[in-house]
């Protein structure tokens, strides 16, 4: 029974070995077709790109055959367009004055020629060389070939390589040549060959290349096992196909070569919309493009095998992820659920379950573990029957203890009421003293800060009397400084106007030398007027010397004028000096009394203050004795509060003690009704 539960369970999703066995499935197979369709599309990318290079390569050397074909025949037609006797014999050809033989030789000649050329390229159908007016009497061409058409769409051909001045022009393959005058098609390469000097002998030169001749050369050209080989113009035109009946039709595949950026490889869907693989090279000489195309699936055929073997790794991947799922479920899953089903059996109260795993791992490790677990839940369903028993015990013997409790708890609860009234009565007288005594302290403290507050007017007095005694004794001071440097002053000055005397006496010495110095210059230009020539620099010099003079002469009288104001002033200062000293004597006299009384004044506050200080102690003195009384109040008030506080609460504790008992009696019966449940409930865990 236990093996079916558990095979059920592990069919379950919600169950571990269900969820590892999906997990490892989905990993072991995912990741083995993730590798094998990776492995799928990556050779199947190596292949179509190793694929593309090598048709890219083998369309390169294709066309590079087709080019060096075609360059073969425009540089013929270089060689006729310079051959000089192909040029006389047409000159000569559209002369009126030469006679008929000569005409005809010159004609002979012309298709000769281009019978020679076409007979030694089997390539070719024929050579023409052919007048605008396309007249078949102008029309010369190698033997064996049909006349020329005159239709539009032969003039619209003809009027093209005119315009083209001489250049190569190539013209797509028809399917019956140029004229449409073939049972074969063939491509049309034509050319004006240009005369300057006789442009009556300008004629267009046609080569007629066969289309066979392009598909012998293009026959081992294999693009893929189907694939195709086409030559298009760029307005995707068929110039060249395997198949004739396409010919002059329109390419089911288009080539934007403006968009393709470079690259020469691309996909495309035909007809069917299966998907091709194009590769394609621009011929350098027509510009058309030769363009190779085969269906993928020829290419990749070979990487259908390794999709085969991707599939069979898949299925051995499967059943190889059945084969770890089922082993997962024997090691992990299996004995997981016989483990789920003993611990459901151990809810249910069999404490005796124990598991057999015998494994080593993290499974045996769990078995052991729980072996060990439902031990020691055992034990402690045993112990936990012994404490119920005790707690019963206790619980009688507790509900007895809590009614004698709640009993006294009654009476002492009354006794604690009738002290706490009596206390209340006590406190009340202790604060209506409290309030006297507060009414006592401020009255003092108004005495006290009056008496501070004539201390400190006190003290402001003798310090503005001390720095006003200062401020005199400064004055004093100051004052002596004025007389003494007055008195220098006057001494100075007496010494200035004894100096301005001197420098009188010098200027009266220097105006004398000027006068001297004068009549000396005066002396010395009589002379050197009697000296004639031979005196004329001494008269130079004596007037320069008499110049000087009179310099000095004016110098000496501004400075006898400044030093006469010098004279002046220094009387007037001298005057003013000896007017002030009397007042400074007197102002002297005037501040040593204010000093004196300054100092009387300190004096007087000094002995103030000190009867202040004596009416402070007083008054401190008394505030500690009102500071003493107010404590031993608050005190007293404070131990009664305190004494009615812990009545009421010794009151209030004994009413909640008293609760608290009836409380307690009541959780004793409760307690006791536990007990008898928790026996019953651990009666049906077998141990």
């Amino acid at each position: 029974m236990n093996k079916i539960h558990s095979k059920i369970h592990f069919l379950r999703f919600k169950s571990i070995g269900m969820k590892l066995f999906v997990i490892m499935f989905c990993a072991i197979v995912g990741l083995s077709t993730i590798l094998g369709l990776s492995s799928y599309q990556l050779s199947k990318g190596i292949i179509k790109d190793e694929v593309s290079l090598a048709s890219l390569q083998a369309i390169v050397q294709a066309a590079d055959k087709l080019d060096f074909l075609f360059l073969q025949y425009e540089s013929l037609s270089k060689q006729l367009a310079v051959d000089s006797e192909l040029k006389r014999n047409l000159e000569s050809i559209d002369q009126a004055e030469i006679g008929t033989l000569q005409r005809h030789n010159s004609e002979e000649k012309v298709r000769s020629k281009l019978s020679s050329i076409s007979g030694s390229d089997s390539r070719l159908l024929g050579v023409r060389l052919v007048k605008e007016s396309l007249v078949e009497v102008d029309s010369y061409k190698s033997s064996g070939i049909p006349g020329v058409r005159t239709d539009d769409d032969i003039q619209a051909k003809m009027k093209e390589i005119e315009d083209a001045k001489g250049k190569i022009v190539w013209f797509p393959t028809s399917k019956k040549g140029f004229f449409n005058s073939y049972a074969e098609p063939a491509l049309t390469m034509g050319r004006l060959l240009r005369n300057m000097n006789h442009p009556e002998a300008e004629y267009i030169l046609l080569f007629e290349i066969k289309e066979k001749s392009i598909t012998e050369m293009l026959a081992n050209l294999q693009i893929g096992v189907s694939g195709q080989v086409e030559v298009i113009t760029d307005s995707n035109r068929i110039v060249h196909a395997k198949d004739n009946n396409l010919l002059e039709s329109q390419s089911f595949i288009h080539i934007n070569k403006e968009s393709a950026g470079g690259e020469t490889t691309f996909t495309a869907d035909d007809e069917e919309g299966i998907e091709q693989l194009v590769v394609y090279k621009t011929l350098k000489t027509t510009k058309w493009t030769m363009m190779g195309y085969a269906p993928i699936s020829d290419f990749v055929k070979g990487t259908n095998q390794l999709l085969y073997v991707t599939l069979i790794v898949i299925l051995l991947a499967v059943i190889f992820a059945l084969f770890i799922g089922y082993y997962v479920f024997l090691n992990v899953g299996r004995p997981l659920a016989k483990l789920c089903n003993l611990m459901e059996e151990g809810e249910q109260g069999n404490l005796q379950v124990r598991t057999t795993f015998q494994s080593e791992d993290e499974i045996g490790r769990l078995g052991s573990s729980f072996n060990q677990m439902m031990h020691q839940i055992g034990m402690l369903v045993d112990q936990t029957n012994r404490s119920a028993q005790e707690v019963l015990e206790t619980a009688d013997e507790l509900t007895q203890v809590s009614k004698s409790t709640s009993l006294s708890a009654g009476e002492i609860a009354d006794a604690s009421r009738e002290i706490a009234v009596g206390a209340s009565n006590l406190a009340m007288e202790a604060e209506s003293e409290s309030v006297l005594a507060e009414h006592i302290a401020e009255k003092i403290h108004k005495v006290s800060t009056s008496n501070y507050a004539m201390e400190q007017s006190a003290h402001r007095v003798l310090q503005v009397s001390g720095q006003g005694s200062d401020y005199m004794d400064q004055l004093v001071h100051k004052t002596d400084v004025i007389v003494d440097m007055n008195r220098t002053i006057v001494s100075q000055a007496e010494g200035l106007k004894k100096s301005t005397a001197s420098i009188q006496k010098i200027l009266e010495l220097m105006s004398n030398l000027t006068q001297q110095t004068n009549i000396l210059s005066m002396n010395a230009t009589i002379e050197a007027a009697r000296a004639g020539e031979a005196g004329r620099g001494f008269m130079v010099v004596a007037n320069e010397i008499r110049n000087l003079a009179d310099s000095s002469k004016q110098s000496i009288q501004t400075v006898a004028e400044i030093t006469d104001e010098i004279r002046r002033g220094i009387e007037h200062t001298t005057a003013s000096l000896n007017a002030v000293s009397p007042v400074l004597a007197e102002q002297m006299v005037s501040v040593k009394e204010a000093s004196t009384m300054f100092q009387n004044v300190k004096q007087q506050m000094d002995e103030f203050l000190t009867e202040i200080d004596n009416s402070s102690i007083a008054v401190k003195e008394l505030i500690e004795s009102q500071q003493l009384l107010s404590v031993s109040i608050s005190s007293i008030s404070a131990v009664v509060e305190e004494t009615s506080a812990s009545t009421e609460e010794v009151a209030s504790m004994s009413s909640q003690q008293y609760v608290v008992s009836e409380q307690l009696v009541g959780l004793s019966s409760r307690l006791e009704e536990m007990s008898e449940t928790f026996k019953h409930v651990l009666v049906k865990f077998k141990t």
